[in-house]
């Protein structure tokens, strides 16, 4: 214990100088992914006035640090190139970082279903061909904080079949799909934390965008007040210790008193709002990036629809905001099925309520989602099959950032209806090449049942009782109708925490989300 409080006392007293050599978050090093066809900060500390180098593939740039030992160096534009580069960053200390490559950045954030590794995917055939030398990745280590930090502990590892079984399986089967029909090099940045609610991963910035979300803005100040106060207090303690233990150093052997101990954060919770987003989200959003992946939304599970989209959709304008990137791509993953059915038609719960929260952001701009509800585990929130959910990701990138437009980006999206003579007809965007009644086993693409029938589709007339419907596809259109209902005036498909046996899909083998047309 006496060396280590010998450091703290020589870092406190000026005894060492903390940034003498050029530093940089884990962020920066061997294997990392910078973004393509965009300025590129990178940033450290340094001693204050010392001129920082940074060099690669022929370009550099140089700039000094300010006064609190701060640098960041902004490269030109790089094109994309999967030939590994060698990347210097020089001052005082030259620091090399070898097999470094020019491609697309994505971010992976979310809950437990985007951190859930290959290992427990049943994917050992993926693992074991997991040999992709421009597919990188970092995991940084988690951290929630009650202010924004800057600290970034991680480091960056090629894919290959000895550590894919750790990597984020959604992201994995994301990236992989891509590099296959691009060969663009691919980085991801695997910021998920399992368990994790919403309001955590939320700036303040995004509370503030919201009038009903800026009260929980003005309550985080009171918890924080309390500990900034209890903070002061021992730090002021913190400075008449200071001399004690100068004293202490100054007589050999001596025994150094321990410093009064600060207070516990009550902020520094990862239940609490805002603070993933200070300890994981903040540190990389100089980071240039091509877009975000998201998976989240079992944590708030029992929230209503207006709540979570609210929340969901400042969340997505607080992050662009942050970053200041622009409208950068943000796809989302609409929850999976979970628990056992419920018989009764368009019984809703909370995860329908969810899923059409969910539904709604794609009004956002530059979103996408994908469809999970025919590949969830009536027993497990952590449905195995990440390849169809990362697939699924990937067919939005590929269609809107690849200009891959013949690949359809997602299944049929409710559009509008039609109220017939004892029927409704339904309209939907992303039909693609046709509407089907499809067949999902496991992890095996989609097949089209010719002979068989729509399911999970439920209509009611203005009483609001719901009756199981007879759904036929005519066209481009779906035609719905109950010999219980003869006046129907809306319709519900799939609309239940665990919609079992819903099989609308298009041709091109994607799943129609879960809607309804009632505003009840």
């Amino acid at each position: 214990m006496k060396g280590n409080w010998l450091g703290l006392v020589a870092w406190l007293t000026g005894g060492v100088s903390a940034f003498a050599d050029v530093q940089v978050t884990g962020l920066f090093g061997d294997n990392m992914v910078l973004q393509r066809d965009v300025p590129v900060p990178v940033w450290g500390m340094a001693s204050p006035g010392e001129a920082v180098t940074v060099k690669i593939a022929g370009v550099q740039e140089t700039v000094h640090t300010n006064a609190q030992g701060q640098w960041c160096a902004r490269l030109p534009a790089m094109k994309a190139s999967a030939q590994p580069q060698q990347m210097t960053i020089g001052g005082k200390n030259l620091l090399v970082m070898q097999n470094v490559l020019v491609g697309d950045v994505w971010v992976c954030a979310g809950q437990s279903n985007m951190e859930m590794p290959l290992a427990q995917c049943d994917a050992a055939q993926d693992i074991a061909t997991a040999n992709f030398p421009s597919l990188h990745w970092i995991k940084p280590s988690k951290r929630a904080l009650g202010w924004p930090g800057r600290e970034v502990v991680g480091h960056w590892d090629s894919c290959s079949p000895a550590n894919a079984a750790t990597m984020t399986a959604a992201g994995f089967y994301f990236s992989r799909r891509i590099q296959k029909e691009t060969g663009m090099p691919v980085g991801l940045v695997d910021i998920s934390w399992n368990g994790s609610a919403i309001e955590p991963w939320m700036p303040a910035e995004a509370f503030a965008r919201e009038p009903t979300l800026a009260k929980i803005l003005e309550n985080l100040n009171k918890p924080a007040d309390t500990w900034r106060d209890g903070a002061k207090a021992r730090l002021d303690a913190l400075a008449n210790w200071i001399p004690a233990a100068r004293q202490a150093m100054a007589r050999l052997g001596g025994e150094i008193p321990p410093p009064p101990p600060l207070p516990s954060d009550p902020l520094v919770d990862e239940h609490f709002p805002t603070t993933i987003y200070n300890g994981m989200v903040y540190p990389v959003t100089s980071l240039a990036i091509k877009g975000v992946i998201w998976y989240q939304g079992e944590s708030n599970g029992g929230e209503g629809i207006d709540s979570y989209q609210m929340k969901m959709r400042a969340l997505i304008n607080g992050w662009r905001e942050v970053w200041n990137q622009g409208d950068f791509p943000f796809y989302f993953v609409q929850l999976a099925s979970f628990e056992s059915p419920t018989a009764a038609p368009a019984a809703a719960g909370p995860y329908a309520r969810n899923r059409e929260a969910q539904l709604r952001c794609l009004q956002l701009p530059h979103t996408g989602m994908a469809v999970a509800a025919d590949i969830g585990d009536e027993k497990d929130i952590h449905p195995k099959d990440k390849l169809d959910v990362g697939e699924r990701l990937a067919a939005w990138a590929l269609h809107n950032e690849y200009g891959h437009k013949e690949v359809v980006p997602s299944g049929p999206l409710f559009k509008s209806m039609k109220v017939e003579e004892r029927k409704i007809r339904l309209e939907f965007d992303y039909v693609g090449a046709g509407l089907m009644i499809g067949k999902k086993d496991g992890r095996q693409p989609v097949v089209e049942e010719k002979e068989g029938k729509l399911k999970q589709f439920a209509v009611a007339g203005a009483d609001r009782k719901w009756f199981w419907a007879e759904a036929v596809i005519e066209g481009q259109c779906i035609v719905v109708s109950s010999p219980q209902v003869p006046n129907p005036v809306a319709v519900r498909y799939a609309y239940d925490h665990n919609p079992v046996g819903c099989n609308l899909y298009n041709k091109d083998g994607l799943p129609a989300s879960p809607f309804r047309t009632d505003k009840w």
